[in-house]
C-alpha cells in the first residue's frame, strides 16, 4: 500500500476495535461478540467516536471501475449489502468469496452487494479482475473515507458491511470479517422485514441480540 494513503487512513479513520457495531442502532445493546471483530485496524485513538446513528442509506457518489460517478442509490428497491474494504486488508480479502456467493445466491431475493474500496483505483481494478468480482465496486481514497463518514462513523476499521432493507433503512452494520452464519441470519431477518412480517426496529433488535448472544460466540 502506498505510504501517502496509509497516512491518510491512519489519520482519518482510526477506531478502537469493537466500538463500532449495531449497538448504536438499538439501545440498550450487549457487548459485541468477539467473533465479529476480525478487522484490519488502521489505528487506535481514545478520541475516536460515532457522530450518531444513521438509520437510512445516506447519499454519496463514487467512481466505478470505468471512472463513472455512481450514486449509492443506483439500485432502488434492492436490499443493499454495502461492503467497505481495501486490497491491502487481509480480512477484507478473506470475505470476498462469501460476498460473491451472497450475490450469486440472493440476487433473486432482491439483494445487491456493492463494494466500496478505500484504495487506489489501479490496485482495485487489478484485484477485481483477479478475483472475477461480479458485483459493482465503487472506489475512492479521501472520498472513500468520506463515504464511510456519511454513515455517521468518524473513524473505522476494515472491513465493515452495512445491510439495508428494500426501502433503504439500515438494518445492521457489521464490523469485521463477515462469516456465513452471520450473513444467513442477517439476510433472513431482512427478508422478513421486506415481506412485512417484522417491523424495521424489531429486525434491528433481533439481529443485535442474536449475534451477541453467548451461543453465537
Amino acid at each position: 500500500m502506498k505510504p501517502t494513503l496509509r497516512y491518510l487512513l491512519v489519520a482519518a479513520i482510526a477506531l478502537p476495535v469493537g466500538f463500532f457495531s449495531m449497538q448504536w442502532l438499538t439501545k440498550p445493546a450487549p457487548t459485541p461478540s468477539p467473533t465479529t471483530l476480525s478487522t484490519t485496524t488502521l489505528s487506535s485513538s481514545s478520541s475516536s467516536s460515532l457522530k450518531g446513528p444513521v438509520l437510512t442509506l445516506p447519499e454519496f457518489s463514487l467512481k466505478d471501475r470505468d471512472g463513472k460517478m455512481t450514486s449509492i442509490h443506483s439500485w432502488p428497491g434492492k436490499s443493499l449489502i454495502v461492503n467497505f474494504w481495501a486490497t491491502w486488508c487481509e480480512p477484507c480479502r478473506r470475505e470476498i468469496p462469501l460476498l460473491l456467493k451472497l450475490q450469486q445466491e440472493h440476487a433473486k431475493d432482491g439483494f445487491q452487494v456493492v463494494g466500496i474500496a478505500i484504495d487506489f483505483r489501479d490496485q482495485v481494478v487489478s484485484y477485481m479482475d483477479q478475483m472475477h468480482l461480479s458485483y459493482p465496486v465503487l472506489m475512492g481514497e479521501q472520498d472513500g473515507m468520506d463515504a464511510a463518514d456519511a454513515f455517521g462513523v468518524s473513524a473505522s476499521g476494515l472491513p465493515f458491511t452495512v445491510f439495508t432493507d428494500g426501502q433503504g433503512n439500515i438494518i445492521t452494520t457489521h464490523l469485521g470479517e463477515l462469516h456465513p452464519e452471520q450473513a444467513a441470519l442477517i439476510l433472513k431477518t431482512i427478508q422478513s422485514v421486506n415481506k412485512g412480517l417484522m417491523p424495521v426496529e424489531a429486525g434491528r433488535t433481533d439481529i443485535n441480540i442474536t449475534l451477541n448472544s453467548p451461543n453465537s460466540r
